[in-house]
């Protein structure tokens, strides 16, 4: 059951900032060090320097982005709505050639008692959690919103979109570095804003991305109960700010996320494969097209991961789903058949011997083409490929009480930072 709320979203005001490109970015988690130093080049209003601060000797990055967050309001550079609203967010997208559209809405999620407003799939990194906890405590507001995903089974939210928003002009619209084009509409009608959560009130929500913000959402709202004498349940710091869209939305793209595993030695691809060979019928390739579209039909029907090194491509098909069973025991099925479980139990632990849990020497991206790159130009490297999980199995985990290795799933396109802020009271 989800209980959502409407907001006075902070936006951008577009008579001061008249190019939203210029001012938007990605969520922080997904912005490589390179593109930082971009979007903080890009305006010296945009929004990276409140939700991924540069590192200056002697300042604090959190109470720097505290101040322009401050300044920005002051100034007029943001902007408050004056009536609390749900706002539907849709993205116009090219992947592989076949043009899409996504459509949610973004309003407040209660976090609910002991966190049980949403489920989670994946596990979480501590240090991220901690960043994350001190942006938020010295700027007091959801900068960007959590990704969660839910079944509308009644098909509220379509209904709601063709009746309110459907043909209307959109108050946002922008095109990022990807070609995406996001727009947002306001919705404050009662009316419509109760229906809808009437309807998500029947909801089980499954956080898609965001994982780390959800949790420490959840932290600020301990702490700061901790510090009042009588808390009501309905203080700001017990929402938080989330996109929802449906599961069964023909928008909804999730992309696998490879791995590029570097050797402090470098490892003997003969003894390597040997070892695969307990475990998987290996086939090899030179060709990568072919790789890439065996691969992809492999996995409709069977366990299958990929490796490339030293200029070769390598199918790996799992001989018997037994395996799976005998190194996963204490998983529930739910886990076990998914392929990056298979990955981590068997390639890491058994065959490599190490966790990939916090690991250094594992660089995650959902671009295969850079990772084959990098291999190329140091043979102490290899990639594992892998399949893009199915929203489906991420339903399944969930329900299972289960979580996901990290870096599990990357859902496409990403949620643009900057369009809409929930500012805490």
């Amino acid at each position: 059951m989800a209980k959502i709320k409407a907001f006075k979203a902070v936006i951008y005001n577009q008579e001061k900032v008249k190019d939203l490109s210029r001012v938007v970015c990605p969520p922080y988690d997904v912005i490589s060090s390179q593109k930082q130093d971009y979007y903080h080049e890009l305006s010296p209003r945009n929004f990276i320097h409140i939700i991924l601060g540069r590192d200056i000797p002697g300042e604090d990055k959190y109470q720097r982005a505290a101040q322009y967050f401050k300044e920005w309001l002051k100034e007029g550079v943001f902007t408050q709505d004056e009536h609390p609203a749900i706002y539907f967010y849709s993205q116009q997208y090219s992947l592989m050639g076949e043009k899409k559209t996504r459509v949610g809405f973004i309003s407040l999620l209660h976090l609910g008692e002991k966190d049980s407003s949403a489920l989670r799939h994946e596990h979480t990194r501590r240090e991220a959690k901690e960043d994350r906890l001190k942006l938020i405590k010295k700027v007091k507001a959801n900068l960007s919103p959590i990704f969660a995903v839910f079944q509308d089974k009644k098909r509220m939210m379509q209904r709601i979109y063709q009746r309110h928003i459907e043909g209307k002009e959109p108050f946002i619209e922008v095109v990022d570095d990807d070609k995406v084009v996001h727009k947002v509409w306001r919705l404050d009608s009662p009316e419509a804003i109760s229906a809808m959560q009437a309807g998500m009130r029947e909801e089980d929500v499954f956080i898609a991305d965001g994982h780390h913000r959800f949790e420490v959402a959840c932290a600020y709202r301990d702490e700061m109960k901790r510090k009042l004498e009588k808390v009501t349940g309905d203080e700001d710091f017990n929402y938080l700010l989330t996109y929802f869209t449906t599961a069964d939305s023909r928008g909804l793209s999730i992309l696998p996320i490879h791995r590029l595993l570097k050797f402090k030695e470098r490892i003997d691809p003969y003894g390597f494969e040997e070892k695969l060979k307990d475990y998987f019928d290996v086939e090899e390739f030179k060709d990568k097209t072919r790789f890439f579209f065996l691969m992809n039909k492999g996995g409709r029907s069977e366990h299958v991961l990929g490796v490339y090194q030293q200029r070769k491509y390598r199918l790996l098909r799992l001989k018997n789903v037994k395996i799976l069973n005998k190194v996963m025991s204490d998983k529930p099925d739910a886990y076990r058949t998914l392929d990056v479980s298979m990955l981590n139990a068997i390639v890491f632990k058994e065959i490599l011997g190490f966790s990939p849990e916090n690991n250094p020497d594992i660089t995650y991206s959902p671009n295969a083409e850079e990772l084959i790159e990098r291999v190329d130009s140091d043979d102490s490297c290899l990639v594992f490929f892998l399949n893009p999980v199915r929203m489906q199995q991420i339903i399944a985990v969930a329900l299972k009480g289960e979580r996901m290795p990290a870096k599990s799933t990357y859902f496409y396109p990403k949620l643009l930072s900057g369009l809409l802020v929930n500012k805490f009271g």
